[in-house]
């Protein structure tokens, strides 16, 4: 298996001491922080704003790499960027003008990347694959973690990177939803290069060794 960037996910942290978590994170050698902000509208649940954000940057130096899971994106990115996000990925349906959105985080000079859900195929980011720097595959209906994986959503994975390698394209893979030591084979396999993983990483299943 190839070496990939792992990026826990807080969703599954100890919410009552997020900083304790936050350091766990740091002695498993995680490179990333995958931040899930979920606004109770575009998925059926509500989780982290920025004040937690800025919280958590004050404690750590790891990349943020905090996912808008929110109807218009547009209007908070630049809080969340005050706030200590590294990388900004919103989602491909929750906005209407994505190449504009992508200029406004490299504008503030933050690596912008674009998720899909399980549902949405990949043909619709042809047109915005030269622009960011990163696309997260979603393998499980987001809104809620610990859920198993949608196998089909591998073969997003594929596609994208074979598009990536056709093109010379340089964002990364990202792949959240169900990982853990029996998926992650598949998903590093198909092309993913960034891991998100919540609940396993955290209970012990999953990024400990990547030799």
């Amino acid at each position: 298996m190839s070496k990939f960037i792992l990026s826990p996910s807080i969703l599954a942290a100890d919410f009552t001491n997020l900083g304790e978590s936050l350091r766990f994170i740091e002695s498993k050698k995680a490179d990333w922080v995958h931040i899930d902000v979920m606004d109770g509208s575009f998925v059926p649940n509500i989780t982290f704003g920025q004040p937690v954000v800025s919280a958590l940057r004050k404690i750590s130096n790891l990349q943020f790499d905090v996912h808008l899971m929110i109807e218009n994106p547009q209007l908070h990115i630049s809080s969340f960027v005050e706030a200590g996000a590294d990388l900004i990925t919103f989602h491909y349906e929750a906005a209407v003008h994505h190449h504009r959105i992508v200029q406004q985080i490299h504008n503030l000079e933050k690596k912008a990347g674009i998720s899909i859900v399980p549902s949405t195929p990949v043909s619709v980011l042809q047109d915005i694959l030269p622009f960011v720097d990163l696309v997260l595959i979603m393998s499980v209906n987001p809104g809620f973690g610990g859920q198993t994986l949608i196998p089909r959503c591998i073969e997003k994975i594929a596609q994208l990177d074979e598009l990536r390698s056709k093109n010379g394209y340089n964002f990364r893979l990202s792949v959240d939803g169900g990982i853990n030591n029996k998926t992650i084979g598949m998903a590093v396999d198909a092309g993913a290069d960034v891991i998100v993983s919540g609940s396993s990483f955290f209970s012990g299943d999953i990024g400990i060794d990547r030799k």
